[in-house]
């Protein structure tokens, strides 16, 4: 058998290149234009139109920057909305600094607590290599969110505005992920020489007080005391002194988010659908509810989004923002590229299989903002509110096609209400618990 690239197979590819003219006129059209531009799909591009049947109102776009908040940002737009309908305000912004300070915070907390609760496994497990790996990524999900505004509030943008280090997070978690990974290495040190959980405990408080010292001085410290101040639409100010972060979401965005749920579309044959799932190791506030997702074929999560957008409310979802995506164009079509006709390749892999084989899990959280029904009621294209500043997409909003939507959608967040009493009936029962490695188990 022969198992080498030998010169006469070089040979023989180089030949079978160079004989296929289609081939040529390829290579000089992607070497000098790329490889996403020259694929584009014109006919896309003129169908997919920015008007839909039923659209919502938003403030002004919101920027992310060089981080990984998408979920937080996503979350906090949720919340705006109601502040700014309620309030009858042109715009308004809640800051997502404040909770990526406590999820922080929060995460290192989470991950102290699993070192503790993984002392007997050795080095080379599985479980500790994941520990390890990302112990204060920036992502996060709709559960771990909803612990920390329970837990924290929120405040307005300008109590606590963006530092340098939150629009641009790579160099704080750099220091952050090494000083995790040194107090890793010093606890479990410790515990092989004796120290009981008493100590381990007393020891993994001082090392917490040592994330809090340089979250501030990378993020600031949070207030503990905001002011509501706003001009309303007619030029009404709107004036309130010394709500704590918790009454401030109270009074102003007032969302009980014990209400809400994640829908998630898994196809894969290990997680059947009408399943209750959890994901082990998966969180951020250690005393907060265990993130929670109900798997519903994909038709059932459109239906929710749907039904929560005629009632005049945004939905948070998450999506794999890879794939058949024109980020400057905001465009999300399964067609945008043309890769089949210029390349000559296919990709069969249904969505089972991209889930299976890694080529693909949730990695971004945006919201919707609309829908396009036809005249039977059926979606054909989504509004998306993303977070990448005005100048992607047509003034920051996407346009996602159905079709985009049944293959890379995979969580969307609903209130219970929209949800059938079959689907209730299964937060009733047993809770199947992933490992955390699995693609459910990815942060947004």
């Amino acid at each position: 058998m022969n198992n080498q690239i030998t010169s006469e197979l070089l040979n023989q590819y180089s030949s079978s290149f160079r004989l296929d003219r289609t081939n040529r006129v390829a290579c000089n059209a992607v070497v000098a234009g790329g490889l996403l531009n020259t694929c584009k799909n014109p006919d896309v591009i003129r169908k997919m139109n920015h008007e839909f049947s039923l659209a919502l109102n938003q403030g002004e776009i919101t920027n992310q920057k060089q981080s990984g908040r998408c979920w937080l940002f996503a979350a906090t737009n949720v919340m705006r909305f109601r502040i700014i309908e309620k309030f009858h305000l042109k715009t308004f912004e809640l800051s997502q600094n404040y909770l990526l300070f406590w999820d922080k915070l929060e995460k290192s907390n989470w991950f102290f607590e699993n070192i503790l609760d993984t002392l007997d496994e050795p080095m080379e497990s599985r479980i500790l290599c994941y520990l390890l790996d990302a112990p204060i990524a920036d992502g996060g999900q709709w559960d771990m969110m909803a612990n920390l505004v329970s837990k924290y509030g929120v405040v307005p943008k300008y109590s606590m505005p963006e530092s340098s280090a939150s629009s641009s997070t790579r160099e704080m978690n750099r220091i952050l992920t090494e000083l995790l990974r040194n107090d890793a290495c010093i606890l479990r040190r410790e515990a092989k020489s004796g120290k009981d959980i008493q100590a381990l405990e007393e020891l993994k408080n001082r090392m917490l007080n040592e994330v809090y010292r340089m979250l501030c001085i990378c993020l600031g410290e949070p207030p503990k005391t905001v002011d509501m101040e706003a001009r309303d639409k007619d030029g009404k100010f709107i004036q309130e002194r010394n709500l704590t972060p918790q009454e401030f979401y109270k009074k102003y965005v007032g969302i009980d988010l014990n209400d809400y749920i994640s829908l998630i579309n898994a196809p894969t044959a290990h997680k059947p659908f009408y399943r209750r799932y959890t994901v082990k190791m998966l969180g951020n506030v250690k005393e907060g509810n265990p993130v929670c997702y109900i798997n519903l074929p994909v038709e059932e999560l459109k239906k929710a989004v749907i039904a929560q957008l005629k009632d005049g409310e945004p939905v948070w979802f998450g999506c794999d923002m890879g794939p058949c995506i024109s980020r400057e164009l905001g465009i999300m079509d399964l067609d945008i590229y043309d890769f089949k006709d210029f390349l000559q390749v296919d990709f069969p892999m249904n969505k089972a299989d991209r889930l299976d084989y890694g080529q693909s899990r949730m990695t971004h959280a945006m919201v919707f903002q609309g829908v396009n029904l036809d005249e039977n009621g059926t979606p054909d294209r989504w509004r998306v509110e993303n977070s990448w500043g005005d100048d992607k997409g047509k003034k920051g909003y996407f346009i996602m096609s159905d079709g985009w939507f049944t293959e890379f959608m995979y969580q969307v967040v609903v209130n219970k209400k929209y949800l059938t009493k079959e689907q209730l009936d299964i937060l009733n029962t047993e809770t199947i618990e992933l490992e955390p490695w699995d693609p459910m188990g990815s942060l947004a």
